[in-house]
């Protein structure tokens, strides 16, 4: 236990500082070891409160955009990078959904993001054996669908670089996805 709060520690700490060379120096690296490291940990947030995955992907990204415009706004006396993306994140997403025509109260849970809460989110670890189940489920997909799911999920492209680089139309990526999971989903809740 002690040896995870410790860990829990350095890392907040290693982040701070990976901030701190991103509001001082502008450091590109620094700035994509964040990306990189908190990316795939906010879609998955925003997925968990019901978010739509093209939403999601843009509102991960206008996240990270806003890290790097305010960097110099985050203070990690106050809280841990972790907590001040999500934090980031929620309020971007409540915002999407207030901009809504009919948009009802959001959920209540969402009001609040307590730091407990944040740190659970961020230190989950993902076991190595859904990784490979999950890696040889991608790997059963149709070829074109495979490789959507990896550069929107594992490479953390946003649907319009997907339609870019594949030239293919956002309906066309967007439906492609949502069989993938479709069929992911059957295929991850099957008994193993």
């Amino acid at each position: 236990m002690t040896q995870a709060i410790n860990s829990t520690v350095a890392d907040a700490h290693y982040w701070s500082a990976q901030m701190s060379a991103v509001s001082t120096q502008r450091d590109r690296a620094s700035f994509m070891r964040i990306y990189d490291h908190f990316a795939p940990r906010l879609q998955r947030y925003l997925r968990n409160l019901g978010v739509a995955d093209s939403v999601a992907d843009e509102l991960v990204q206008e996240a990270l955009l806003t890290l790097w415009r305010k960097a110099g706004m985050f203070d990690p006396a106050r809280a841990s990078l972790a907590t001040w993306l999500y934090r980031v994140a929620r309020n971007l997403y409540i915002d999407h959904v207030r901009r809504e025509p009919h948009w009802l109260p959001v959920q209540e849970g969402l009001e609040r993001l307590d730091h407990a809460e944040s740190a659970r989110l961020d230190s989950q670890p993902e076991s190595s054996l859904d990784q490979d189940i999950l890696k040889q489920a991608i790997d059963r997909l149709p070829p074109v669908q495979a490789k959507l799911v990896r550069m929107c999920y594992l490479e953390s492209k946003s649907h319009s670089e997907i339609c870019a680089e594949l030239d293919m139309p956002l309906g066309t990526v967007k439906s492609s996805l949502r069989r993938a999971f479709a069929k992911l989903q059957g295929s991850m809740r099957a008994p193993r």
